[in-house]
């Protein structure tokens, strides 16, 4: 078990055992991610590179008898939230409760839960930082849907756990996001990314041991905080909708590079610019899957790397326009820095940028961006397991 982990498991069962006055049946964890590369092409069906990092949020679980759902979180909420199990309706909104409430609605709907399930005591503490781009939504869906799962007796596979956590954010939380983030907390891997193909679901591991390269992925927070259901995100997702309908593919991942011109005749330039940012995308994520195929990312592979990583973020600035002033900040001032590339990940409009940095330049850049953004929280990821029964 990571550290990160375990001191997350730990004040789970310490508040769940203050709040609830009893010991708690298990103990789940799931992580956040970081999408190394492949931003806004989950919902278009294209390619994503995402990471589970060490960064964990844990449930400590009990099952009830008497219908009810009661949660608590130790991330600032104040007392226990309860809601009958009856009365779980998409629309009800209670705040940061929709993620582990939709989940336990999209489990009984699907027969994952029994459809007389009676309600559990739940008690949330997590090391993900909230509104960060590094998916805290997704690692409170998927702790809290392998934990009803155990309390119920019926394991879910990672599959069904992150297509059952995205539909509870989807249809219950009502934020319309696509599946990168689920099936990076469900499938996570040690020293791995993830090359997940998002319209077949399938997922390739490749070996992203950094620390054995000499190299640490920095992880730049601005503090700058984003609700994507109140965002620019959904208007993105509508202009990539319509733009796929005018150009009579299912997704924009249908389109290549041979089909910019033609779009360039149908689409208005600002749905253009999102169509070039994806199809853009979607190449630079192929290729940096393929550097990864040669061996550790070194010499002229790494150089080519971070090259991919920053013009990712040219892209999702000016032809996407979700970054934002202190997303750039931080970006250039890694470059400037030494860092090998930077971009901005998660859905935007603030959050997190990472960077690509050598160890020996880690301290340099830190440096820069602290004195670029005084504000900014930095600290160093690895890629972790999923989504497990810690006890």
């Amino acid at each position: 078990m990571s550290i990160a982990a375990q001191e997350a498991a730990e004040a789970a069962r310490k508040m769940f055992e203050a709040v609830y006055g009893a010991v708690p049946t298990g103990i789940f964890a799931a992580p956040g991610r970081v999408n190394v590369i492949g931003e806004h092409t989950d919902y278009n069906e294209g390619f994503v590179l995402p990471m589970a990092i060490d960064r964990y949020t844990a449930v400590a679980a009990a099952p009830r008898l008497d219908g009810l759902l009661r949660m608590v979180s130790g991330q600032g909420e104040t007392g226990v939230l309860e809601i009958p199990v009856a009365s779980l309706i998409p629309g009800e909104r209670t705040g940061w409760a929709d993620y582990p409430a939709g989940v336990a609605w999209a489990m009984i709907g699907a027969g994952a839960l029994p459809a007389d399930f009676k309600g559990a005591d739940l008690a949330f503490s997590s090391r993900v930082p909230v509104g960060s781009g590094l998916s805290s939504s997704a690692a409170l869906e998927c702790s809290t849907g392998l934990a009803l799962a155990a309390l119920s007796g019926k394991p879910i596979s990672p599959a069904e756990l992150a297509r059952l956590s995205q539909y509870a954010e989807n249809a219950y939380a009502h934020v319309p996001c696509g599946p990168l983030d689920q099936l990076s907390s469900a499938f996570g891997a040690a020293d791995a990314v993830l090359h997940i193909d998002t319209r077949t679901f399938d997922i390739a591991i490749h070996p992203f041991a950094l620390g054995e390269a000499g190299l640490a992925l920095l992880v730049m927070n601005t503090k700058v905080q984003h609700q994507h259901g109140e965002s620019g995100y959904a208007d993105r997702r509508a202009a990539c909708e319509r733009a796929a309908r005018l150009m009579g593919v299912p997704a924009l991942r249908d389109l290549s590079f041979a089909d910019l011109e033609r779009a360039a005749t149908v689409l208005d330039e600002a749905d253009l610019r999102r169509v070039r940012h994806v199809v853009t995308e979607n190449d630079r994520v192929n290729r940096f899957v393929s550097l990864l195929q040669l061996g550790p990312l070194e010499g002229p592979r790494l150089n080519s790397a971070g090259e991919l990583l920053t013009a990712s973020h040219i892209s999702l600035r000016d032809d996407f326009e979700v970054s934002c002033a202190e997303l750039d900040i931080v970006v250039d001032a890694a470059l400037r820095g030494g860092a090998h590339g930077a971009r901005m990940t998660g859905g935007g409009f603030g959050g997190c940028a990472i960077a690509l940095v050598s160890t020996e330049r880690l301290e340099r850049v830190a440096e820069t961006v602290s004195e670029a953004l005084p504000q900014a929280e930095l600290f160093t990821v690895v890629a972790d397991r999923g989504a497990y029964q810690v006890a």
